[in-house]
């Protein structure tokens, strides 16, 4: 068993995260351009923006349309109805506006994850643990599980979770799944369909399948009382228009979604060899993005850095390194030459 717990310091450190090309090309100043950038989940091949009316940057964006985009929502995650479905401007805001829905007390996250859960449920006063096994997050006023894992892809049974929520429900403690790599998950993985029967909160993410990260736009779905505590949290107006109508438009594209699973599944696999033939181990990830582990990790990430190629490391775990998918023909070529001259 590893318990790794945080305190409230009095000015939190700044985290690092993938995407900060800004910092990459400071760090490798003579690095060819353009960088690419394979530090990140996000699909490289997005879905394409439909038009958008001028009109729809003039104008707040109403309810009826921020009501239909949940009800596509809705059908899209397998949510009980629109009004367990909340529309916000990206996942990440959500983090600490649901670790306000208790009163500062213990929050549990299974790790090893993405940090900011925990940054976000100290900003909210409470008292942080890091579990290594999902029996340990009972008896937390909120358990947090990033499903499938960020950056390892471990996926945790949806009767697993439903147990725990059911034993948290008891106590009046919320469990927090955060879904934002589900749309690549086998099916049943998700737990969007029990939120109106246990005390839950699943987070899902639109820029990461869907490619459109600028985009900012995501969800909390939960009970319409949870839904609508987060929604008085987040004011009016909190998604944009053109966010509401390319999400709704993207959504309901069922042809699309498939094509883009089949794609990433594709590619994902073409990652893992080219991994493999770099003597890089694999040791976890998802089909947009792939989990290697590597005594060579840094020297690696340096050389790749030099090249003008961005990995994604972590300062926890110095032999791992996180891959993104390549978003094209000169990309993979890139990264094959790069892969090759590293001794």
């Amino acid at each position: 068993m590893l318990i790794r717990s945080h305190s409230a310091p009095e000015q939190l450190e700044p985290l690092i995260h993938g995407g900060d090309l800004a910092a990459a090309r400071q760090l490798f100043p003579d690095a060819p351009e353009p960088f690419i950038d394979l530090s990140t989940g996000i699909n490289p091949q997005p879905y394409p923006l439909p038009a958008l009316p001028p009109e729809i940057f003039a104008r707040l964006p109403d309810r009826a349309a921020i009501r239909r985009l949940a009800a596509t929502a809705a059908q899209a995650y397998g949510a009980p109805s629109a009004d367990h479905v909340l529309p916000a401007p990206g996942t990440q805001i959500l983090l600490p506006q649901v670790a306000m829905l208790k009163p500062p007390g213990r929050a549990a996250i299974l790790r090893t994850s993405y940090a900011e859960h925990a940054r976000a449920a100290t900003l909210a006063g409470h008292e942080v643990a890091e579990v290594s096994d999902v029996a340990e997050l009972d008896g937390a006023d909120i358990a947090i599980v990033v499903n499938p894992n960020n950056p390892d892809g471990r996926i945790v049974p949806k009767a697993a979770l439903l147990y725990l929520a059911d034993k948290m429900a008891a106590r009046g403690g919320i469990l927090v799944v955060d879904e934002s790599f589900a749309d690549i998950a086998p099916s049943g993985t998700s737990v969007a369909s029990d939120v109106g029967r246990f005390p839950i909160v699943a987070l899902r993410s639109f820029g990461k399948f869907y490619g459109l990260a600028g985009l900012r736009l995501g969800f909390a779905i939960a009970a319409p009382d949870l839904a609508g505590r987060l929604d008085a949290m987040l004011g009016p107006w909190a998604v944009s228009g053109p966010a509401v109508l390319t999400g709704e438009k993207a959504l309901a594209d069922t042809a699309w979604q498939k094509q883009a699973v089949a794609r990433l599944v594709e590619a994902a696999a073409r990652l893992d060899l080219m991994l493999l033939i770099a003597a890089q181990e694999l040791i976890g990830g998802t089909a947009l993005y792939r989990l290697a582990r590597s005594a060579s990790a840094e020297r690696l990430f340096m050389h790749l850095g030099r090249a003008g190629i961005l990995v994604r490391r972590f300062r926890e775990e110095p032999t791992w390194l996180r891959w993104g998918l390549p978003g094209d023909e000169n990309a993979w070529r890139r990264l094959n030459d790069a892969l090759a001259k590293f001794r």
